[in-house]
């Protein structure tokens, strides 16, 4: 019997093994390749891979890569299965410990953003809210935040986690990163060049811990982490993977440990913006005036009212400030959108 079959029985691979078990979770599955690296599928989309322990982690990291936490974003699920398909075919050798994760697997099957709530606003204890009680995506929160425990447990140094997303809407800066709020914490210059190397040439604060996947991990396990989107969301098989060569060019080399490559003075750098205010849907009387089909990044003048109710409103400040995930369709008190203006 082959690796594929006993890790993903008739399915041709994991992703088509995710699918087909969206609805209940997988038994434990432990297989070894020839060269001796584990796989140990955990549940339905959890992997956990780890070299034999007489090779050599020569980045000394361990990694948790994360896609789908939307079930409409299919591209880079679709990157992640066939990094592990190449790894399956003997293409090259695991040097690190990794985390794969597919993070909703019935939204996923069903082409869906997410069956009942945002998964991605139920992180750090944020599932046990007792308005989520019940539904299956505060359940997924709480497994993969234990998946996510017990591999940090294991393998705490210089982890990292990049949470793989494409946006709803078109955006002026087609692939942008956020890297999650950590009082006192600055972006590491070899983040910045790696998500360079995967061509992210865009880097937005947060302002504050949120309950995103990537805060969770950032707060609760100490890792550098990341939400990196990566383009238009389209259903499965509608995707150009060219476009995504260079994330993927990224994460197998920093799964096989290899070194960054060399930079030189006329590097692409990064441009970084910085959350100003943060969108909340206020209630009944809230007005937000901005479409919900506007590009990310796109700026408004000093002076723009944004959004207003009986009681307040918020116009842009001294200088322009763009607009990021405008969504006016969300639960009150949820984020209706972010206001964001370039760092000097």
């Amino acid at each position: 019997m082959s690796v594929r079959e006993l890790l993903f029985g008739t399915g041709r691979d994991w992703l088509s093994h995710t699918l087909s078990t969206a609805e209940h979770a997988s038994s434990e599955k432990v297989v070894v390749l020839d060269d001796g690296t584990g796989l140990q599928r955990q549940d339905t989309g959890l992997l956990y891979l780890e070299p034999p322990a007489s090779r050599a982690n020569p980045n000394n990291e361990s990694l948790i890569v994360s896609a789908g936490i939307h079930g409409n974003e299919t591209a880079p699920i679709e990157v992640l299965n066939h990094l592990l398909n190449e790894l399956l075919d003997g293409q090259w050798h695991l040097a690190c410990p990794v985390l794969l994760i597919l993070g909703n697997p019935p939204a996923m099957d069903t082409g869906v953003r997410f069956t009942d709530v945002n998964l991605n606003r139920l992180f750090g204890g944020a599932h046990r809210k007792p308005e989520y009680h019940g539904l299956p995506e505060a359940e997924r929160a709480r497994v993969l935040e234990r998946a996510c425990d017990a591999f940090s447990a294991r393998h705490s140094t210089n982890l990292c986690h990049y949470d793989l997303h494409t946006a709803i809407r078109p955006s002026l800066r087609e692939k942008f990163a956020l890297y999650p709020f950590v009082d006192g914490r600055d972006v590491p210059q070899s983040q910045v060049d790696f998500l360079l190397e995967a061509e992210v040439d865009t880097l937005l604060l947060q302002h504050r811990e949120g309950t995103t996947f990537s805060s969770f991990s950032s707060t609760a396990l100490g890792a550098e982490s990341f939400t990196v989107e990566l383009g238009k969301a389209q259903p499965f098989g509608q995707n150009d993977l060219t476009r995504f060569t260079g994330v993927s060019n990224a994460l197998r080399r920093r799964m096989k440990g290899e070194a960054p490559p060399k930079q030189d003075g006329a590097s692409q750098q990064m441009t970084i913006f910085k959350v100003v205010h943060e969108i909340l849907n206020t209630g009944d009387s809230f007005r937000f005036h901005v479409p919900d089909d506007v590009a990310n990044f796109t700026m408004y003048d000093s002076g723009t009212m944004i959004w207003e109710d009986d009681a307040t409103c918020y116009r842009v400040g001294d200088s322009p400030e763009g607009i990021i995930f405008p969504n006016s369709n969300v639960p009150v008190n949820q984020r209706v959108g972010l206001m964001v203006r370039p760092c000097n």
